[in-house]
């Protein structure tokens, strides 16, 4: 008799994602040591080494506790015996709550116990930057990616589900975001594609169940049932509402909707790379005459790239600031130049567009 649906589908989520991270680390191995035979590496360079000596790439779960990322990490732990992966887990402590350490070193304890190794307990500094949230998320990242560069882990799996995906979307749809925005979590993100989420195609229960069969103990953030956060408030008043309304599959339909908004805006983000050089003169300058041609979907693409480049910060550049620069080209009236985060500005003059730090 095989496994519990909820196990078996975990498993599945996360052997395909192993294979992938196989693959690719061989190529790139592959591609390393052709490059290396037809070029000499000089004193103090050094090749790509995404493959350790044994062959086998390491690849690190990131695990709160909770029943997705415990599910996760049960799945890996399963996995990676019958594959060429090592695979090892990171819990990361953010200290915002009491006792935080001691059930950090309790998950740590539940991970060794899976036979995953290395496995690491990081405590991180939150800041206030963006909110609560936004702050907690990127110290986890940065501790995480820290993690990753320390091992010399292929990837790190992220224990995001369908129903998360759906919430992002609906975030997303709140803020008045664009297509970028309402394409939800990536499958693949990260430098080099680091973050893999092999659960997005699962909702939340099917984790939950998975650790139930398996007897795995979780831990429920009480966090997530907080009202003073956005999410959780989407999480547990905002679904239902929309459920309530609308009927059962709003989750699965929003997540459909993440992929196919996905599709769009890598679509549109390849048009915006293609065409940004044909819109600059020979001084590489942008010409708002060949801007305002544009599909404004492209436009403001490029507009976004090169506000970027110039160096404003892009988890600050909102969908109002990229408005406001598109002003200059289609409704411009005279007006001055227009301030971005980073100490950028935007400013027109003689039919050129000018982006750069003031």
């Amino acid at each position: 008799m095989g496994p519990h649906p909820a196990v078996a589908a975990i498993r599945l989520a996360v052997r395909r994602v192993l294979h992938d991270v196989i693959t690719e680390c061989s190529e790139l191995a592959s591609s390393d040591n052709e490059r290396s035979r037809r070029t000499p590496v000089a004193v103090g360079d050094r090749a790509a080494a995404p493959l350790p000596a044994d062959g086998r790439p390491l690849v690190l779960v990131a695990c709160s506790g909770g029943a997705d990322s415990m599910a996760l990490a049960s799945a890996l732990a399963f996995e990676a015996r019958k594959l060429s992966v090592r695979a090892g887990a990171v819990t990361v402590d953010h200290g915002l709550q009491a006792g935080s350490e001691l059930r950090a070193a309790e998950v740590v304890s539940r991970l060794a116990a899976m036979r995953l190794d290395p496995v690491e307990s990081v405590a991180v500094t939150v800041g206030r930057d963006g909110g609560p949230e936004a702050a907690a998320r990127d110290a986890r990242y940065a501790a995480l990616d820290a993690a990753a560069e320390r091992h010399g882990a292929a990837a790190v799996l992220l224990g995001h589900t369908r129903d998360d995906q759906a919430e992002t979307v609906l975030l997303g749809l709140a803020r008045g975001s664009g297509t970028r925005s309402l394409s939800g979590m990536a499958p693949v993100s990260g430098a080099t594609g680091r973050y893999r989420r092999p659960f997005l195609q699962l909702d939340r229960q099917t984790a939950r169940k998975a650790c139930l069969v398996q007897a795995i103990p979780v831990w429920d953030d009480p966090h997530n049932a907080d009202p003073a956060y956005t999410r959780s408030r989407l999480r547990h008043e905002g679904l239902p509402a929309l459920e309530k309304a609308l009927g059962k599959g709003v989750v699965e339909a929003l997540a459909r909707t993440a992929q196919l908004s996905r599709d769009d805006a890598d679509a549109l983000d390849a048009w915006a790379a293609d065409v940004e050089s044909a819109v600059r003169d020979d001084a590489g300058q942008l010409e708002c005459a060949k801007l305002y041609a544009l599909p404004p979907a492209v436009r403001r693409r490029v507009l976004r790239r090169a506000a970027v480049v110039a160096g404003a910060p892009a988890g600050s550049l909102f969908a109002r600031h990229i408005e406001e620069v598109d002003r200059l080209i289609t409704g411009w009236r005279g007006q001055g130049a227009i301030n971005l985060p980073g100490r950028v500005e935007a400013q027109r003059q003689g039919g050129r567009l000018v982006i750069r730090q003031g």
